[in-house]
This record gives C-alpha cells, sequence and structure tokens, in this order.
C-alpha cells in the first residue's frame, strides 16, 4: 500500500496476531451457538448471558488492539512530536467502554 496515514506503521508482533485471532475464533464459535440457541428456541435469559459473554470478549480484543497501538503508532508519533493520534485514541478509547 501506499503511504496512507490511518494504516498501520508498524507490524504486529505474531505472538499478538495469534492471541487476536484465537480470541475472535472463539467469539465466532459463540456468535454460532447463539445462532443455534435461537434456532432451538432456547430461553431468553440464557441467550442474553451469551450475548452479555460476546459482548465482553469482543470489548477485550479491542483492548488489546488498543494497547497495541498506544504502545506502538501512537508512541512513536509523540516521538516526533505529532500528538494527532493521541487525541484519535482518546476518542476511540471512549467508543469502547
Amino acid at each position: 500500500m501506499e503511504n496512507c496515514p490511518h494504516c498501520k506503521k508498524n507490524p504486529r508482533e505474531e505472538e499478538l496476531i495469534n492471541n487476536i485471532q484465537k480470541r475472535l475464533k472463539k467469539i465466532n464459535g459463540q456468535i454460532n451457538g447463539v445462532s443455534k440457541m435461537i434456532d432451538e428456541n432456547r430461553y431468553c435469559g440464557d441467550i442474553l448471558i451469551q450475548i452479555a459473554a460476546i459482548e465482553s470478549a469482543l470489548k477485550e480484543v479491542g483492548y488489546i488492539v488498543l494497547k497495541d497501538h498506544l504502545h506502538t503508532c501512537v508512541s512513536d508519533d509523540i516521538q516526533n512530536g505529532d500528538f494527532s493520534s493521541l487525541d484519535e485514541a482518546i476518542e476511540i478509547a471512549k467508543k469502547l467502554k
């Protein structure tokens, strides 16, 4: 890709990629499980508990990516005197609440 200002400048470590992918696969399995629960006309409370677990797991993935972003992209930008990515990260963190 060309030098897109929104593309990650620092490659993610293989261990981080594997951790995120493992978590996403688990979340995908949970989503499929909820879909099956709906098809089986399972109890609403049980479905809602599973949905809450999915939301929590997905938020955790977001926090992992945000942490990596702060330690790499934002940190590099700050060292170069550019604080705009810090402001952006704060706005992103607000959306992860």
